[in-house]
Order: C-alpha cells, then sequence, then structure tokens
C-alpha cells in the first residue's frame, strides 16, 4: 500500500495527539508564563541543511489541533529539494499553539525530511537502471505512515504497508511449513488470489526450489555479487527478483548491473539522520494583554 496524501489524512490525526499528549500532560508551564492570554503571532520555519522537504502537512497539523485558528502559508512542497538558509513556511497563529507545538511538529517534519533526503540520494544511484527502490517494515513504532510517506516523497516505494498488505515467506515461515515448496503451497490455498507470494531466498538451492514452488517474487537475501548475478540467471524471468539485505550507497554500485527488479533497503526508515529545520523570529502581531487585563 502506498502512502498516498489522501491516507496520510485519514489516519495521522490519532498519532499526533498521542504525541502531543506525551509532550503536554496538563499544560505548557513555560508558554503560559510568558503568554497569559490569546494573542496572535507569527515565526518562520527554516531550513538549517540543504536536503528533501517532506511531511508539511504533518507539521501544519500538529499546530491545526492546538488552535483553530492556525495558518500557514507554504514557499515549497514535500519533495522538494531545500537549501540551507531557505524559508520553508511563515506561520500564524495563538502564539502558545505556536510554541507549545513546536517541538513536536519539527521531530515529524526532520524526521521525515531526513528520510526523503536519503531516500532521493539511493534512487538517484539507481538512475537509468530501471530498478525500483523499496522501503521495509524496519519501521519506528507508531511512525510508519509519516516514515513510508517520507519515502515516497523521497522517489521511492512503498513495499507493503504491514502484514496484511502481501505474503512474503521468510525463513522462519518456510521453517515452520517444513520447506518452500510447502510454504508456497500453503500461502496459494489460503491467502486471495490477487495476492503475489515472495519468497525470501539465501542460497542458490533455495532460490531453485523457489522457481521451482512458483513464487511470484524471489528475495535474493544477503547474497554476495556473484551469486546474485547466478540467482537471477536461474530464475531467468519467471519471477519477479528483489535485492535486500544490508543495502547501503556504496554497495548499490555492486548492484546496478546485476539485473533485479527491486533493491529494499531498511535502512532508509531506520538509519536516516533528520534534517535539520528550526522555527526562528516568534513575534506577536499584536499587543498582548496583560496578564491581569479581563477579557
Amino acid at each position: 500500500m502506498a502512502i498516498s496524501d489522501v491516507t496520510m489524512k485519514l489516519n495521522m490525526d490519532r498519532y499526533l495527539r498521542m504525541a502531543l499528549e506525551e509532550d503536554i500532560t496538563s499544560e505548557d508551564v513555560s508558554a503560559n508564563a510568558v503568554m497569559a492570554k490569546p494573542c496572535r503571532g507569527e515565526v518562520e520555519l527554516l531550513c538549517k541543511q540543504s536536503g528533501v522537504i517532506a511531511g508539511l502537512q504533518v507539521f501544519a497539523r500538529v499546530f491545526q489541533l492546538l488552535d483553530n485558528t492556525f495558518s500557514m502559508e507554504y514557499f515549497c512542497q514535500d519533495g522538494d529539494h531545500v537549501e540551507k538558509g531557505q524559508r520553508v513556511a511563515l506561520l500564524q497563529g495563538d502564539i502558545r499553539a505556536l510554541l507549545s507545538g513546536e517541538r513536536t511538529a519539527l521531530n515529524y517534519l526532520q524526521r521525515m525530511s531526513g528520510i526523503a533526503t536519503h531516500t532521493a540520494e539511493m534512487v538517484k544511484l539507481l538512475e537509468g537502471t530501471g530498478i525500483t527502490l523499496l522501503d521495509t517494515r524496519k519501521t519506528t513504532p507508531n511512525m510508519r505512515i509519516f516514515e513510508k510517506y517520507a519515502v515516497t516523497a523521497g522517489g521511492g516505494t512503498n513495499h507493503r504497508y504491514n502484514l496484511s498488505d502481501g505474503v512474503m515467506l521468510k525463513d522462519n515461515h518456510i521453517g515452520a511449513a517444513g520447506g518452500i515448496r510447502q510454504a508456497v503451497e500453503r500461502a496459494r490455498a489460503y491467502a486471495p488470489f490477487v495476492r503475489k507470494i515472495e519468497v525470501e531466498t539465501e542460497t542458490l538451492e533455495q532460490v531453485q526450489e523457489a522457481v521451482e514452488a512458483g513464487a511470484d517474487i524471489i528475495m535474493l537475501d544477503n547474497m554476495d555479487a556473484d551469486t546474485m548475478k547466478q540467482a537471477v540467471a536461474l530464475i531467468d524471468g519467471r519471477a519477479e527478483t528483489e535485492c535486500s539485505g544490508n543495502v547501503t550507497a556504496e554497495k548499490i554500485s555492486q548492484l546496478r548491473e546485476i539485473g533485479v527488479d527491486y533493491i529494499s533497503s531498511g535502512a532508509l526508515t531506520h538509519s536516516s539522520p533528520i534534517l535539520d529545520l528550526s522555527m526562528k523570529h516568534l513575534h506577536p502581531l499584536e499587543a498582548p494583554s496583560s496578564p491581569h487585563t479581563p477579557d
């Protein structure tokens, strides 16, 4: 399942509320101390590193949950390359909400933009090959929808979203069934016919067994380049092929010419550094009320 804007809008609020509740158990003491009453303010969102932006609607939604008067002017959109020092957006709203939501909103935006930036770098290394870069389920708990969306913003493609989204028979499934043939046969009998069946293999013998069992996709897991070349030749177009296992930028150059259809990388979501952004130059747009002045 690809994470679209619509999917994000339908699902993100419950996670954002949990994150805000984690950060604000009863009140934001610091914000309320300096701004006792509502006061509209403005603040800039600035990029402190060059990269690919992702998660702007998530960032904005954090403040919307705190303040129904919040508004944001966008100067770029998800998937755009941004430069260090660039103004990404201009925010307006109740100063207390801007202060209280700042860290939570930035945490999401920085994390998602870091993933998009890393993904874009990896996608660029695969240009001209016809190979599709995939993510995995190696995501942060309760962050999967955001992290997988960020992969697509960076030009990558989502693998299955969760365990309900496709059949992947890994080593322990195969062990439980008694072999690749038995596992594929059981999956064919149980899973809906619209589901493809992917089998993880680690040796050429397992590749041969997966081909004979009729697997739709064969994953070549943690194989060296020479073994993968032999595996692709052995499969000979009878199944789609996916390479996986410690895929890094350095390793991509070795994988370009092997002839696989897909390369999956858990590092896109579990090891991407954040893209540094900050909210700066907050100021009131009206005269703040005295704490003792009646509304």
